[in-house]
């Protein structure tokens, strides 16, 4: 199956390659008119800059071709514009090697996790630049985390669970980095109906009568991060929970301003980790309309003595706008719900990069234990997330994780299962497709997703050659002046047109110019082989780049010569206008005829083996009787052996057809005996050797073999014949008679077996007739007792 995919995928490469030589390439189906326009293109095209490189006919865009195909053409390689797109590092910080028992504590801006911080890369269009990203994770890198936990009635018991979380949670993350900052925040839900009951007493105490519980609030920061984790017990301990009317909360209007209000929260520039604890769903854009909220929601921190003081006026957030604000403030979210929302908010951990779910307990005694791991969980995976882009600029990951472990496409972009002190690489290739319209520099930056540090690249984007800069503004190459001579052309002002800028676009089209176009005062223009442009014709392009039309009037090409063996020119020569130029030792009009007559000698060193004649490399036979490459072919010729049988038998043996003649006829040759076949020349001992096995008269076989050395025929025959043995007449005889009485005996066995199997037959047939019988005495019909018996009816037994 394999071998069948790579025979299918050779052939559609092939097909593509062959498709894309007819149809040309990007740089000459661009038409660009200057070097800049030329690059521009891809990263394969070059411009020729030689002043005399253009041919009679040909344009300005002939100039801009692959590199290769330039140079093929004649342009000098120096004379090729060409500029590379270049990386350059600015910053380049090692990544810091932290150990967590170090007495000197270094401030979080003074580790670095990814490396280097910011380049300079020099786009152009078509190639793109890589480099290579290194991240390692710092061991007792400082965390931020902030409890974020719905206070409407049916978290009541969970709020006695997490009264002692400060204290309990600072102890167990000890174990992970010696510096940790805890929060809490609460959310019920916007107050206005329907999601609240907006009578006074309910807005006083949404709770039952019985029930003591705080007025309804949309977000309140209740503690900012702080180290000091009694602090959170203590504020915890004095919250109270509230209540609403509908099922769904209002926590993605708390998650906003947790995200914006950085400084009202206190973050630092460490790791941010926010845990959203509910047992409920969310409310999201669009649900404000059912309390007549429209606005959307503008994103912005709205904290006032630490309440969100526009619920009522601004929608819930979107989910890709809480996705964004999340991301662009480094934080990361464990969603700490129950059992029975687990599945919602999976799907929406989908939708949030850098986030985890855990199930929370009815009472979520088991708080530490989700928040431990799922930090562990979120700290395992990097992923590495960038800036927009500019338009045209497009960007590539390759991920090389641990293990070996390679990733392209969407998984290029993270690693997982990364431990404190591994090290992981990121291969990067940005690449531009053009020019941006302003002529001015972009940037990007790339950062891990969680984490506070990034990558800033600079994008500056080459756009023109270097032999720009040089060019002579008005130079009176260009028709006095209407033009910037630059890069071996000239770049027309605006308004002109021409090679040299010599015409206006208004007279473009006048008869007397046309007049210049027509070969021989003929009606086609350009021999209708290109356009007319100011009295000039500018040959057309082909699709295939090496198929062009020249001429001073597009009259000539170089793909209609003759061609031979389907080659133009046989392959052995250029087209020049139609005429095919031959390459040495080749001549006819197509080069197809061969002037070297090596092809001809035959294996006896001499031209066509002496019978015939070598025209174009090839034997043209002279002898009818001769035929093949050399003319050493003859298929009613008797072979070397037949041909001198009847001389060696006569001389060797003084038998066959020459015996009585063999002094006149066979004395051409010196004859040596030798007794064993083994003693005959061997095959490779010397050239022309012959080796002969013939049959004579008795029918017995005959060895010799024949050679030519230095003009001389040397024959080499074995002194006896082989003479097939005479048959044993008593062992046929006697294996005939045995085999007579064997077929005898068989046929009898055979005979007697089928009489026992008959006979068997028989008897079973009689023994069935006899079974079946039915004539003895007992069951004669036409028997009758001779007794008679006789009762008296009226007897009755007295």
């Amino acid at each position: 199956m394999r071998v069948k995919v790579l025979l299918i995928a050779s052939l559609l490469g092939l097909f593509s390659l062959c498709t894309g030589q007819l149809d040309g390439n990007d740089c000459t189906k661009a038409s660009a008119q200057s070097c800049g326009e030329c690059i521009q293109v891809g990263e394969k095209c070059g411009w020729c800059t030689l002043e005399g490189f253009l041919k009679q006919g040909e344009s300005k865009s002939t100039r801009c071709d692959e590199v290769q195909a330039l140079i093929k053409k004649g342009c000098p390689r120096d004379s090729i514009e060409d500029p590379r797109g270049t990386v350059t590092v600015n910053e380049n910080k090692t990544v810091t090697n932290r150990k967590k028992d170090v007495a000197e504590k270094l401030k979080p801006d003074q580790i670095t996790q990814i490396q280097p911080q910011k380049l300079t890369l020099n786009l152009r269009a078509g190639e793109p630049q890589k480099f290579s990203l290194k991240f390692k994770r710092a061991e007792d890198y400082p965390i931020d985390l902030y409890y974020l936990m719905d206070l409407s009635y049916s978290m009541k018991d969970d709020l006695e669970n997490v009264k002692n979380l400060g204290t309990d949670l600072m102890r167990e993350m000890q174990t992970i980095t010696s510096d940790f900052k805890i929060g809490f925040g609460s959310f019920v839900e916007k107050t206005v109906m329907p999601y609240i009951s907006t009578t006074p007493a309910k807005l006083l105490n949404p709770c039952t009568t019985d029930q003591n519980c705080t007025s309804p609030f949309s977000y309140k920061n209740v503690l900012s991060l702080t180290d000091d984790g009694q602090s959170f017990n203590s504020l915890v301990s004095r919250q109270q929970i509230s209540g609403n009317l509908d099922s769904p909360e209002g926590g993605f209007d708390a998650i906003m301003q947790v995200a914006v209000c950085g400084e009202h929260i206190g973050w630092r520039n460490v790791t941010r980790l926010l845990v959203f604890s509910t047992d409920a769903g969310f409310h999201f854009a669009g649900d404000g309309k059912l309390g007549g909220i429209v606005l959307p929601n503008d994103g912005k921190c709205h904290l006032k003595d630490n309440m969100y003081t526009m619920s009522h006026y601004y929608d819930y957030p979107s989910i890709a706008h809480l996705v964004q604000k999340l991301s662009d403030n480094n934080i990361q979210t464990i969603f700490a719900v129950t059992e029975e929302f687990q599945s919602v908010y999976k799907e929406l951990k989908n939708l949030i990069p850098k986030s985890a779910v855990g199930t929370l307990s009815s009472n979520s005694s088991n708080v530490i234990k989700l928040i431990i791991d799922a930090y562990n969980s979120l700290s395992s995976e990097v992923i590495l997330e960038n800036s927009k882009l500019p338009e045209g600029v497009s960007i590539l990951y390759v991920s090389h994780c641990k293990n070996g472990v390679s990733e392209t496409g969407d998984g290029g972009r993270k690693c997982s299962n990364i431990s404190i002190g591994d090290e992981v690489t990121f291969d990067v290739a940005i690449t531009a497709k053009g020019c941006p319209s302003h002529d001015k520099s972009e940037s990007i930056k790339i950062k891990p997703l969680g984490f506070n540090e990034e990558v800033l690249i600079v994008l500056n984007f080459v756009c023109e050659c270097d032999c720009h800069k040089d060019g002579i503004p008005n130079s009176e190459k260009c028709h006095f002046g209407n033009g910037t001579f630059e890069c071996g052309a000239c770049r027309c002002n605006e308004g002109r047109i021409g090679k040299v800028c010599e015409c206006s676009k208004d007279d473009v089209r006048t008869e007397d110019l046309d007049a210049n176009c027509r070969m021989d005062n003929g009606t086609d223009i350009c021999s209708n082989n290109g356009d007319c442009i100011c009295g000039t014709c500018e040959c057309k392009k082909r699709d295939n780049p090496e198929e062009r039309y020249d001429g001073k009037f597009c009259e000539c090409d170089n793909f209609n010569c003759d061609r031979s063996n389907n080659k133009l020119c046989g392959g052995h020569g250029q087209c020049v206008c139609r005429v095919c130029v031959c390459d040495a030792n080749y001549t006819g009009s197509a080069c197809d005829c061969s002037l070297d007559t090596q092809s001809c000698v035959a294996s006896n060193g001499q031209l066509c083996n002496g019978r015939g004649n070598c025209e174009c490399g090839l034997c043209k036979c002279t002898d009818q009787k001769f035929q093949g490459p050399t003319c050493e072919i003859c298929p009613t010729c008797p072979g070397v052996c037949t041909e001198h049988k009847p001389c060696v038998q006569c001389r060797a043996f003084n038998t066959g057809e020459f015996k009585d003649t063999c002094d006149e006829k066979c004395k051409y040759f010196n004859l040596t005996r030798v007794a064993k076949k083994e003693d005959l020349p061997q095959p490779n001992s010397q050239q022309f050797l012959s080796h002969c096995k013939e049959r004579d008269a008795n029918d017995c076989w005959f060895f010799f073999t024949y050679s030519t050395v230095n003009d001389t025929v040397q024959v080499y025959v074995v002194d006896e014949p082989e003479c097939p043995a005479g048959p044993d007449i008593i062992p046929i005889v006697a294996g005939l008679v045995a085999g007579i009485v064997l077929i005898g005996l068989a046929l009898l066995l055979i005979w007697k077996l089928l009489m026992i199997i008959h006979d068997r037959r028989e008897f079973a047939k009689f023994e069935k007739e006899k079974m079946n019988a039915k004539w003895d005495t007992g069951e004669n019909p036409i028997y009758k007792s001779a007794v008679t018996t006789v009762v008296n009816p009226k007897y009755e037994g007295k």
